[in-house]
C-alpha cells in the first residue's frame, strides 16, 4: 500500500485546484460545470451529448440539467444530429460563443498565475508523471 501517500497528495492537489479554480469561476457567473461545458464547446462544431459528456467527464444526469440551464439562458443550442435522428447536437449560440471569448481567456490567465510557479522543467516532470498515472488506470 506504498501508494496510498501518492493518492493523498494527487486528492488534495485537486482539492487545491478547485479552491483555487472555483471562486474566480463562480466571479463570472458559472458553475464549475457550466464553465467545463463551455469551455469544451468554444470554437468547436456542435457535437452530440455523448461526445460532449465524454470530453467534459460529467455524466450524463448532471450534464442534462446544466445544459437545460444553458439552453434557458440562451448559451447553448440544441439541434436533431442529421446522421443520427436519435441524438442532439449541442452546440454554443453566438452568445455563447461570446461568453467563452470573454471567460476561458480570463480563467486561463487567472491560471497561469499560479502555474507560473512552476518551472518548465518541473511543469513538464508533472505532465508526464500525470500520463503516466492515467495510463495506468
Amino acid at each position: 500500500m506504498n501508494f496510498l501517500p501518492t493518492l493523498r497528495e494527487l486528492v488534495l492537489a485537486y482539492q487545491a485546484f478547485e479552491r483555487y479554480s472555483m471562486p474566480h469561476i463562480k466571479a463570472m457567473g458559472l458553475t464549475m460545470t457550466q464553465f467545463d461545458v463551455i469551455a469544451t464547446l468554444g470554437n468547436q462544431p456542435a457535437m452530440s451529448c455523448k461526445e460532449l459528456g465524454e470530453k467534459t467527464l460529467v455524466t450524463k444526469g448532471t450534464l442534462t440539467g446544466v445544459l437545460e440551464r444553458l439552453e434557458a439562458k440562451k448559451i447553448v443550442y440544441r439541434e436533431t444530429n442529421a446522421e443520427d435522428g436519435r441524438s442532439q447536437l449541442i452546440g454554443l449560440t453566438v452568445a455563447g460563443q461570446a461568453l467563452f471569448e470573454k471567460v476561458f481567456p480570463e480563467h486561463l490567465e487567472y491560471l497561469a498565475t499560479a502555474f507560473s510557479k512552476l518551472s518548465t522543467e518541473e511543469n513538464v516532470q508533472i505532465q508526464k508523471a500525470l500520463v503516466t498515472l492515467g495510463s495506468i488506470f
